[in-house]
């Protein structure tokens, strides 16, 4: 299935884009329930104007698919704007169907159109079928990540 359509999500997708984060083995460990404070951090989002939460519908008009994409400026790589991709979920009923290869269609077009030379992404490194998918679309895995939570 590739018939998906990508939109900007509005506040009232959030409680459907929390079931996509939940319907993931490590997003059932880490997410919540309570949607207020997805419901805020999506108006944040809202007034960043950088940072957009993207949906995929199917035919049906059911969020099938979501990912974050925020395009930053900087100085290195020659003034190079880069585009951050994260929180990529496909349904996990609908995975290897060629969703994911849409939805970074769509990521790499809105890059474009935003004036970014880059797309990067960070995963989880227990994610190798996601690696391997990563790869396939021609990203190179070039930095070791590092994170640290703040207290």
């Amino acid at each position: 299935m590739t018939d998906v359509s990508f939109r900007h999500a509005t506040r009232t997708d959030v409680p459907q884009v929390l079931a996509l984060l939940l319907d993931d083995a490590l997003g059932a460990t880490r997410e919540a329930t309570d949607i207020a404070p997805y419901l805020t951090a999506f108006d944040r989002m809202q007034e960043d104007g950088n940072n957009h939460l993207i949906v995929g519908a199917d035919p049906d008009g059911t969020l099938i698919a979501t990912y974050q994409i925020t395009f930053i400026s900087g100085l290195s790589l020659r003034a190079a704007r880069r585009a951050q991709v994260e929180s990529v979920r496909v349904a996990s009923h609908l995975r290897g169907q060629g969703i994911g290869h849409a939805m970074f269609a769509d990521a790499e077009a809105r890059a474009r159109a935003a004036g970014c030379v880059l797309m990067q992404l960070t995963m989880n490194s227990n994610r190798q079928d996601a690696r391997r998918f990563y790869e396939s679309l021609g990203f190179a895995a070039t930095h070791h990540g590092f994170k640290r939570v703040l207290d």
